[in-house]
């Protein structure tokens, strides 16, 4: 099917958030005397903040009850939210307000499909609040990529099938979230050369507004 919707991912996507991400996880780390660093970081990306304490807590000295586990989440999402006040519009990743602008120019419905709780914090402190068609994000969703109910939430509000979206992604959860969805996939930054993916790119710079659509 042609496509007439495309749907983003927010954090490695359409803006770069990975060092307040670091920043937060790392401060959780120290306090709790867990072993934490930017590999760590990157198995991370693309995955709810449950399943990232998990991760983080596989090296941890004690384990930790439920009630525990939340209050640590709970705890590096404050510190992540205190680092979002320093996000701009200028933390946009290179030509994506150009891509996003020559899209909405030619009909293409866009979207935003994030496992972020803070998506739409995120979207207005960028500036791009009101830009999207519709937004999905963590908040609305019970399955975490690489389940794909935030992507299939986003087509349903924009009236279009999954065959008809391309979805943009960095993460691997990302990208296999599209495909379980049975949506088009183009990779982009970290996720570029991903197998699952049906085309690669390092950032929107290297690929056309033409090609993007014929994917």
């Amino acid at each position: 099917m042609p496509t007439r919707a495309v749907i983003f991912g927010l954090d490695g996507v359409l803006v770069t958030t990975d060092e307040m991400h670091y920043r937060a996880w790392l401060r959780l780390a120290n306090e709790e005397g867990v072993p934490f660093d930017w590999k760590i970081n990157d198995r991370l990306r693309g995955i709810s903040r449950e399943a990232s304490l998990e991760v983080l807590l596989q090296r941890a000295p004690c384990r930790y009850t439920a009630a525990q586990k939340i209050e640590m989440a709970d705890r590096k999402n404050r510190y992540y939210l205190e680092l979002l006040e320093q996000l701009t519009p200028a933390d946009m990743q290179p030509g994506a307000l150009a891509v996003l602008g020559e899209l909405k120019a030619r009909g293409v419905r866009v979207a935003v499909g994030s496992g972020s709780t803070n998506a739409p914090l995120i979207l207005h402190r960028i500036g791009l609040a009101y830009f999207f068609d519709a937004v999905a994000h963590g908040n609305e969703i019970r399955r975490s990529k690489p389940d794909p109910e935030v992507f299939l939430l986003a087509a349903s509000r924009l009236g279009v099938l999954p065959p008809e979206c391309l979805v943009i992604e960095d993460a691997d959860a990302g990208v296999r979230a599209a495909i379980a969805g049975g949506m088009k996939c183009l990779a982009v930054g970290a996720a570029a050369g991903h197998p699952l993916a049906h085309q690669s790119v390092d950032g929107f710079t290297e690929i056309g507004i033409e090609e993007m659509l014929r994917i």
